[in-house]
């Protein structure tokens, strides 16, 4: 991608970028979160909501997991924590059950990895078990050439446990609705994110905790960037690699699933310091590092989520007089993705507490016209 296509520069057009900045964006509006005592947070506008839609998404979805090997508790889980729901609200620009159940099949495989895996020691989760584990759900996502007598105990492997069951078959579901390169930019965004996993696992198993910095360096390769790969395979177009990769694209969308981590970060809090082996977390180890309370630690997380979130608005703004009609989509569906996801968290089970409650107000709720 040239500079040109980046919009006008030279005398007068960084005042002009200034004073558009100051306009109010009707797209984006500050929302209580939570029991209501921290600040806003300031996300997109909910573009969707089609409950019958997600329920049909969600009903695909759970038997799909059972057919993927999950059964029982770890089924109903699956189940309730409405990844239908998360696929309506984030994709707004379709609402073709089929397409909007990759984003379910996906975020479900990796909800499932990170909390059987990586997360949840009562789960399963073990530090020292989870490289080699990420290590063959690689290879579950990016088959690798037979090789043998040695892809006999391979194969194997892959067909025995629901979690590689599940990105296998998501990835094929990938593969039958975008491109060769489209499957390529989800694997390797994964693989980066199994990388930061790795770094979690090594603190929670030396009790060295990073510095917030350092965690957050970490966290922005393990965000919800790796869902936002699939916005355009679920939308049914492709964003040109020339396009997806150029750097302001992808810092805007590194921005986006940063921000919306930040989210789920927020109200995870107290699910993540309850676990025997602490869970690492923006809002915690601000705390730790201030010796600050939960609450001062949470205002600094909503203040930076909500800096990065406008960093976001003025980058989409920037590029708007770009003329690809395919990044231009690309843009609206990563803002259209943190108010869908934030959603999502306000409302979901999963993270709901005595400190964290659904928010009373009603959502603003837009057309996707």
């Amino acid at each position: 991608m040239t500079d040109i296509l980046f919009g006008p520069s030279g005398l007068g057009t960084s005042a002009a970028r200034v004073m558009s900045q100051l306009s109010s964006d009707p797209a984006y509006v500050e929302r209580e979160w939570g029991d209501g005592s921290a600040p806003p947070l300031y996300v997109p506008i909910v573009e969707r909501v089609d409950e019958p839609l997600a329920d049909e998404v969600n009903r695909r979805l759970v038997i799909w997991a059972a057919e993927c090997g999950f059964e029982g508790e770890q089924l109903e889980l699956l189940g309730k924590a409405w990844f239908g729901k998360l696929a309506m609200l984030a994709h707004p620009d379709s609402d073709d059950p089929d397409r909007l159940l990759i984003a379910a099949q996906l975020n479900a495989a990796w909800w499932a990895a990170d909390d059987l895996y990586a997360d949840d020691s009562e789960m399963g989760a073990s530090p020292t078990a989870l490289p080699p584990r990420l290590a063959v759900a690689m290879a579950a996502m990016d088959p690798v050439p037979p090789a043998g007598e040695f892809s006999v105990p391979l194969d194997a492997e892959l067909r025995s446990d629901p979690v590689l069951v599940s990105l296998r078959s998501g990835m094929d579901h990938v593969a039958q609705l975008g491109t060769a390169a489209q499957v390529q930019r989800v694997n390797y965004s994964t693989f980066a994110m199994f990388v930061s996993w790795n770094a979690y696992a090594a603190w929670r198993h030396t009790g060295e905790y990073p510095p917030a910095w350092k965690y957050l360096a970490t966290r922005q390769h393990d965000s919800f960037y790796t869902s936002m790969t699939l916005v355009d395979v679920v939308g049914g177009y492709e964003v040109p690699a020339s396009i997806y990769y150029d750097p302001r694209v992808r810092e805007a969308a590194f921005r986006a699933g940063t921000a919306t981590v930040l989210v789920n970060d927020l109200h995870s809090v107290e699910k993540d310091a309850a676990d025997e082996k602490p869970v690492c977390n923006m809002v915690l180890q601000i705390a730790a590092d201030r010796d600050c309370s939960i609450q001062e630690a949470t205002e600094v997380v909503v203040e930076l989520h909500n800096s990065i979130v406008r960093d976001f608005e003025t980058a989409h703004r920037a590029m708007q007089s770009i003329p690809s009609l395919e990044l231009q989509r690309f843009l609206r569906g990563l803002r259209s993705w943190m108010g869908g996801g934030y959603e999502w968290h306000a409302t979901n089970p999963r993270y709901k507490s005595s400190a964290q409650q659904e928010p009373q107000e009603e959502e603003p709720v837009a057309s996707t016209g």
